[in-house]
């Protein structure tokens, strides 16, 4: 296929910290992201082998539109078998790594093994002329933005940084990987968060990778002056519409509580009472006193959804504080404002750990007396203890359900071993159903539907509907904010390769990923008789009359892992997440 036959998967051994390039199979043309990962787990991992030991596959697998001109697409997907959930697990992340990944005609980075001394640190280099594995050992437990400013020192411009902060080093199962940012200070404030893939990548001793892509220049489309046409027809559409995602989701806030999924305590309300101060709106309002502003992640991006928040002196503090954050950090926590947030999120990304996650723990750990409701600075203390392997802090960032036993409490909000995001399944029913059967457990990326009013009997239709759609989209490297439907991401497929593709065939490719995914975790020991959410969000209510309770049977549940027949309507749905 002429402009592509040089893609290549690389290949490398941290036993023996050596590299190998192989030709990227044909036959996988329309896969990239956590369909490719899906694909390489599937035929590479065994399902059942230790999540943090050597036969464990991490999988790093930029778009297939990642490296293009095509907008908001340079997005990349970090998959392995979750220390979590004990099954397959991809996690998604911006900045310009997929991208220049990409322009390097390398579809996916495959790391397997890991050091035979665990105290050894690792880097891999990337760029035209190849690939090595480098000692890292003087970055051993450096906070990211740290690593990322010495790694990145002297470098070309061009670069752009994938790394692990100490929680990943420690294997602390809700660690993250950061992404370097786009904006000329490459911060890693990008991070595939869910999951506790970082806990992977740190049992491997990878600290870093660094990929330069020097003068590479973006992937010609095949269609040419047709692919050209459709981006920027499709840049005009969406820079003419009504730009939702504007300022970022933190200004999602005042909805979400509307809907009684601004959950608050450790999820015993749906409604916060400090909605007013945690809404996104005040970072907003701060730019034009206290800098900051609104910024695209990665190059190329229209959306431009991240805002980067200053602190009352005008200082940079953290970048995409967003909706997800300002809920499991901040009202779940009884916690007031979003510059208190912003505190612990920055922590957050410091140590590399999944704000998600995070919170949902400090909140069960309030929840069972251990800590005083609200109390930013004890979070924050807490968190920092990562960094000496103090035990509370560590307890934390293992997430919500080691917290929970530890802590003997028996309200622990999640859905196989991973904390249930901000959407809450009790009011988002379907929503509930993803986090019941979807393979990916308690992760809203996976498949979001915010229709509180939907019937019972269209629950597995509309999850499974959306996980299918949201599969393709986190394969194609496009954005889920930019929400492209499937006859969008088809018509872009079909232009970059100089070929048709059919309805019908992206519809199934994102079915057999998700059959992937499902064998891949009955391979590792789930079972369809054990899916559903946490007991609380059975047992306990939340909204008026504390009514509101994930009361979905186990017979729908499941019936959203059995095939529907494809309408019309499922290639105008959007992703979302």
């Amino acid at each position: 296929m002429p402009g592509f036959d040089d893609d290549r998967l690389l290949y490398v051994d941290m036993t023996n910290q050596t590299t190998r390039f192989e030709p990227f199979p044909a036959k996988w043309k329309l896969l990239g992201g956590r369909g490719l990962s899906a694909k390489i787990l599937t035929a590479e991992c065994d399902p059942t082998c230790d999540p943090l030991g050597p036969a464990n596959v991490l999988v790093m697998a930029p778009g297939v539109m990642s490296g293009t001109t095509a907008p908001t697409s340079g997005r990349i997907s970090i998959g392995a078998k979750s220390p979590l959930t004990n099954g397959i697990k991809e996690a998604n992340a911006g900045g310009n790594p997929g991208q220049d990944l990409m322009k390097l005609g390398i579809r996916a980075v495959i790391v397997k093994g890991q050091p035979a001394d665990p105290n050894r640190r690792f880097g891999l280099r990337v760029d035209g002329s190849g690939a090595s594995v480098v000692a890292a050992d003087d970055y051993k437990n450096m906070m990211n933005y740290a690593s990322c400013a010495k790694l990145l020192e002297g470098e070309a411009k061009s670069a752009s940084a994938i790394t692990i902060g100490p929680a990943g080093e420690l294997r602390l199962k809700g660690a993250s990987v950061g992404c370097t940012d786009s904006d000329r200070d490459r911060r890693p404030a990008r991070h595939a968060a869910r999951g506790g893939l970082g806990a992977v990548m740190g049992s491997k001793g990878l600290k870093w990778v660094l990929v330069d892509p020097g003068k590479a220049k973006t992937r010609q489309p095949l269609g040419g002056k047709d692919f050209n046409a459709l981006t920027k027809r499709y840049t005009q559409a969406y820079l003419e519409g009504p730009q939702i995602f504007k300022h970022g989701t933190s200004t999602v806030v005042p909805v979400a509580n509307m809907l009684n999924t601004f959950v608050y305590k450790n999820r015993t309300e749906g409604q916060s009472p400090d909605v007013q101060t945690l809404d996104g709106a005040r970072i907003v309002e701060n730019f034009p006193t206290r800098g900051g502003g609104m910024h695209n992640c990665m190059t190329g991006c229209i959306v431009k959804c991240s805002n980067i928040v200053h602190d009352k002196d005008g200082n940079y503090k953290t970048s995409a504080l967003e909706f997800e954050t300002i809920t499991l950090l901040g009202a779940n926590c009884a916690i007031k404002t979003v510059d208190e947030v912003a505190v612990l999120d920055r922590l957050c990304d410091e140590l590399g750990l999944d704000t998600i996650e995070t919170g949902a723990a400090l909140a069960v750990l309030m929840d069972s007396g251990g800590m005083e409701w609200g109390d930013s600075a004890a979070a924050a203390r807490v968190l920092e203890e990562i960094t000496r392997g103090g035990a509370t802090g560590c307890m934390i960032g293992h997430g919500v359900v080691e917290t929970g036993r530890q802590r003997k409490h028996a309200r622990v909000p999640h859905a196989r071993g991973q904390a249930i995001p901000a959407w809450d399944p009790r009011p988002l029913k379907a929503t509930g159903v993803t986090y019941a059967a979807g393979p990916m457990g308690g992760d809203h990326t996976a498949g979001l539907i915010i229709n509180p009013g939907m019937p019972q009997d269209q629950f597995a239709r509309a999850s499974q509907e959306a996980q299918l759609v949201n599969m393709v989209c986190d394969s194609s490297g496009f954005c889920q904010f930019i929400s492209p439907t499937l006859d969008d991401i088809r018509e872009f497929y079909g232009q970059l390769y100089g070929i048709t593709v059919s309805r019908d065939e992206i519809a199934n490719q994102g079915w057999e990923c998700l059959a992937d995914e499902w064998a891949f975790n009955k391979n590792a020991g789930w079972r369809d008789e054990d899916n559903g959410v946490a007991r609380c969000l059975v047992e306990e209510g939340i909204g008026p009359g504390h009514s509101m309770k994930f009361d979905v049977p186990l017979e729908i549940i499941n019936q959203s892992k059995q095939r529907f027949p494809i309408r019309d309507e499922l290639f105008a749905i959007k992703a979302s997440g």
